[in-house]
């Protein structure tokens, strides 16, 4: 590489055009701090010139990197800005400032300071390589405007949409130096010839840059990397995007735009709007969507955890040690695909299962399973179940709140099945729920029908920190009963999560067969244990509604007579219209409501499949299989499989007996299936019920005898 020490008026001395490639940043530099500092430098050599002109020596400014290239014929030398387009811009800016300045007050210097800003003569092509610097496609049009004022700018195409605020930066600045240089030039007499020539003269004589011109064998994407300056702080996103194309520059220009700006209109464009710099959480951490994105989609394909904070060193030494990618099209196409699905996750559509994954994420704080989602999402071999594989991955989290089973491994843990999932032979979504089901510890586990109805009707679930995981279920469950009714299953209203019996039930709800006006009734020992019990049962599921609105506090907290009114007049949620039925509200009357909900829930959110996992099996351990001579079917791929119990077997035609109906579905479809929710049974009553459905019965009932 050759370093040059040029000025500013030098840099732009002559016909040549600088070009921004499209990757680049957008123009960021604001009046505070980058600009401030600037005119600052300005005026140091301003006062330098004035007091001792012999003494000046050039202030240095800093460094910019650039390469030269190829062109052909009448077009005008060229050069790819590797680093630097910041003050480049903000040279330019500059320059048009004082040009705009000296053209209002008829000074000479107009036309002076128009040749640092556009060439003439001889051209390839006038109409773009008249600007000594073209800019990226978002700045352009902005730019254009301030640099050639009476341009008509149709040549631009359509103006960039999504980038308002960027593009106005330029003309911000436009108009800061206009207002710095308009108050230094300008006096109570008028304008001052003198002070603009010295002011011009500062920018000549008294600013310096370092021009760093690569040659053949340099790499740029390492010198840009090092270099140090006053300028915005550099994003991961904005390493790895010039890290990527550094590796595909080299293609030359076709009509005065490189060829390598082809490939970011179609794959980093998208990624350069404004959805994508605003600020997300996780965790304890805000960063922009696009290091979120980007940390995901590293994750997903090396198998490993990724923080933020290290994702371009990972990033870079990924790619130049593994080599995954043929082409550095592959590689963008391979982010492209990633981003597509995070801007679903982000989205949050309920009627996309993709969407109603990133709301269940906010809600229950799992952004660690994103590098999986994004694997399930991308991967050919198992997209194709995308909406049940996510089904499973709600069920397991969900399911493992409820118990309030530990979170602090589900980082490795989703990682790690990533690479399992790569591994596994046929059917991904198999091999997924296969894997969840058969874990057995506290930190894995992926609790079945009983240990989930143990929790869900035995522990409180209500906490500040739990609001939105409580109000994603009780919305399900809101919207599966309307399903089941054939009603309109959108929620437009923003709900809340009430209590029906208030935690401050002892002044309004008093306890049956007890006067609250007793003296000395905290020493009674019936009252006390009254009094626990319902204390425990405040917070537990079935005392939880989803209301449309926020109770009055009066009405919150009042008695029975005036609560249970105001929360059935949300007659809109079917959860608040079935509490007519109930005529009182009791602990009894908690639990049972909290059975019919865990009911409805417990068919939202399937159990694991562990038919060969002895000791965990429903059927052996809590429930049992149906009585003798109880006839069974199932149906699958249109055809009937019919069957019978016999001696605590399943048999159907054509088999050998199955110990359990999950081992009847594998055999007949050749699938992993969960057989309680497959075959239907034939009761006394003379009609068909679900297995799954009898067997919930059963474990409501405490495992006594139940005969169909």
């Amino acid at each position: 590489m050759k370093p040059y020490t040029r000025s500013i008026i030098e840099l732009f001395d002559g016909k040549k055009r600088f070009l921004i490639p499209l990757y680049q940043r957008h123009y960021a530099w604001k009046a505070h701090p980058q600009l401030a500092y600037l005119w600052e430098d300005i005026e140091r050599s301003v006062a330098r010139l004035m007091e001792d002109r012999r003494s000046l020596t050039p202030h240095f400014m800093g460094a910019i990197v650039i390469a030269q290239v190829r062109t052909f014929g009448k077009q005008l030398q060229a050069f790819e800005i590797i680093d630097g387009q910041q003050r480049l811009t903000t040279f330019q800016l500059l320059l048009a400032a004082l040009r705009d300045v000296a053209g209002a007050h008829g000074s000479h210097y107009e036309a002076e300071l128009q040749k640092y800003l556009l060439n003439e003569g001889i051209m390839h092509d006038a109409v773009k390589e008249r600007y000594k610097l073209w800019p990226s496609f978002t700045d352009r049009l902005a730019f254009v405007k301030i640099i050639d004022p009476n341009v008509d700018t149709h040549f631009l195409g359509p103006p960039p949409t999504d980038e308002e605020d960027v593009v106005r930066r330029s003309v911000a600045a436009h108009e800061y130096f206009k207002e710095k240089i308009s108050a230094h030039v300008v006096t109570e007499y008028g304008f001052d010839e003198r002070k603009f020539e010295i002011l011009f003269e500062a920018l000549k004589e008294g600013l310096a840059i370092v021009s760093i011109e690569l040659e053949g064998g340099d790499d740029p994407q390492t010198i840009f990397e090092t270099l140090n300056s006053r300028g915005v702080d550099l994003t991961p996103g904005d390493l790895m995007r010039n890290f990527i194309f550094q590796r595909a520059k080299g293609m030359g220009q076709v009509d005065g735009d490189l060829v390598v700006d082809t490939l970011y209109e179609k794959h980093w464009l998208p990624l350069d709007r404004s959805f994508w710099a605003q600020a997300a959480s996780r965790g304890r951490q805000s960063r922009h969507r696009l290091d979120w994105m980007l940390t995901d989609h590293l994750s997903m394909h090396i198998g490993d955890l990724v923080s933020v904070e290290n994702l371009f060193e990972r990033y870079r030494r990924w790619l130049l040690n593994s080599r995954p990618f043929a082409t550095v099209t592959a590689e963008l196409e391979s982010i492209s695909a990633t981003a597509k699905i995070e801007r679903r996750l982000f989205d949050q559509s309920p009627l996309d299962p993709i969407g109603n994954f990133g709301r269940f994420a906010d809600a229950f704080d799992v952004s660690t399973a994103m590098p999986l989602v994004i694997y399930l999402a991308t991967d050919p071999a198992a997209s194709a179940d995308i909406d049940r594989a996510l089904a499973i991955l709600i069920s397991y989290i969900l399911r493992r709140d409820i118990c309030r089973l530990t979170t602090k491994n589900y980082n490795r843990f989703f990682i790690g099945i990533i690479e399992r999932l790569r591994q596994a032979e046929g059917d991904k979504l198999a091999a997924l729920i296969e894997f969840l089901s058969s874990r057995t510890t506290d930190t894995d586990r992926w609790p079945d029908d009983v240990e989930w109805q143990r929790a869900w009707l035995g522990r409180g679930q209500y906490q500040g920190p739990r609001q939105a995981r409580l109000r994603y279920i009780f919305e399900a469950i809101e919207l599966a009963k309307r399903s089941t009714l054939n009603e309109d299953i959108s929620i437009h209203s923003a709900l809340t999560i009430e209590h029906i019996m208030p935690q401050t039930w002892l002044s309004n709800w008093p306890i049956p067969g007890f006067d609250p006006e007793e003296a000395d009734l905290d020493l009674n020992p019936d009252y006390v244990l009254k009094r626990t019990e319902r204390d425990a049962v405040i917070d537990r599921m079935g005392n939880l509604t989803l209301l449309t609105h926020t109770l009055n506090a009066s009405v919150s907290n009042g008695p029975y007579s005036v609560k249970m009114p105001a929360v059935r007049a949300h007659s809109s949620l079917a959860l608040n219209r079935e509490l007519s039925a109930y005529s009182d509200w009791s602990e009894e009357t908690i639990q049972q409501r909290g059975a019919d909900l865990f009911n409805v829930a417990r068919k939202i959110w399937e159990a694991p499949i562990r038919p060969d996992l002895p000791g965990q099996s429903f059927i052996e351990e809590n429930v049992g299989f149906p009585p003798s001579g109880t006839k069974c079917k199932f149906t699958y791929g249109g055809k009937d499989f019919h069957g019978v119990i016999e001696d605590g077997r399943l048999v159907v035609e054509g088999y050998e007996p199955f110990s359990t109906f999950s081992a009847a579905s594998r055999a007949t479809t050749s699938t992993r299936r969960n057989g309680w929710n497959d075959w239907y049974l034939f009761g006394a009553g003379g009609g068909w019920q679900l297995a799954n459905d009898w067997r919930f019965q059963r474990t409501i009932a405490g495992l006594g005898p139940l005969t169909l």
